[in-house]
C-alpha cells in the first residue's frame, strides 16, 4: 500500500503540543485507514455504502489509536503527555468522522462524534487485554480488529475479511504508520 503521508515537521526544532501531534497523527491515520478500505475494495471485498466504508474506517482507527497508546507507553512517554496525546488524537479523528458522516447522512443533529468516541473507548478497553510485543500488536489483537471489520462488511465476503485484515491490511498499514509515528511523536 503506497500512500503519501505527512511524517516530518516543517520546523523541526520546535516542541509540539499534544493537539498538534494528535492532529498530524489523526490526518495520517485517516489516510491509512482510507487506503485500507480502498485496497479491500480493489481486492474484491464488498462495501455497499459510504457509511459502511466509514464503519470500516472507524474500526481500523480504533485499532490504530490503541497502537499509538501502546507505542507511547512502551517508549516511557510521560503518563500525562500520553493521555493528552491519545485524547487529542481521538478528538481529532472524531471531528473528521463527524464531518464525513454529516456529508452522507440526512440526520444533521446526530452525535457522530460521540458515537465514534464510544467505539474508540470500547476498542481501547478490549484491545488492552491482548498482547503487544515491542512495536507489534499480537495475533489476538489483530484477529479481533479483523473480526470487528468483518462485522461491518457486506455479507458476501464475511468468510475472508478477518484473514485479509490480519495478514495483509494491518501489516501493510503498520509499515506506513510506524514511519509516521516514529517521526511525529
Amino acid at each position: 500500500m503506497k500512500i503519501r503521508v505527512k511524517s516530518r515537521w516543517n520546523d523541526k526544532g520546535r516542541e509540539r503540543s499534544a493537539e498538534e501531534i494528535g492532529s498530524a497523527l489523526g490526518f495520517n491515520l485517516w489516510r491509512i485507514a482510507g487506503a485500507n478500505v480502498l485496497h479491500l475494495e480493489n481486492e474484491g471485498f464488498q462495501t455497499d455504502t459510504y457509511n459502511q466504508r466509514l464503519d470500516v474506517i472507524a474500526e481500523l482507527l480504533g485499532f490504530f489509536v490503541h497502537v499509538v497508546d501502546r507505542m507511547t507507553s512502551e517508549k516511557e512517554y510521560p503518563e500525562d503527555d500520553r493521555r493528552a496525546l491519545i485524547t487529542a488524537l481521538a478528538l481529532n479523528l472524531a471531528k473528521t468522522m463527524h464531518d464525513n458522516r454529516l456529508d452522507t447522512n440526512e440526520d444533521k443533529d446526530a452525535d457522530y462524534k460521540g458515537q465514534f468516541i464510544q467505539t474508540i473507548n470500547e476498542r481501547m478497553g478490549e484491545y488492552a487485554g491482548f498482547a503487544y510485543d515491542g512495536n507489534e500488536p499480537g495475533f489476538q489483537m489483530k484477529r479481533r480488529c479483523g473480526e470487528h471489520v468483518t462485522e461491518v462488511m457486506g455479507e458476501k465476503d464475511k468468510k475472508w475479511v478477518t484473514e485479509q485484515i490480519m495478514s495483509i491490511e494491518i501489516p501493510d498499514a503498520l509499515k506506513t504508520f510506524k514511519k509516521v509515528a516514529r517521526d511525529l511523536i
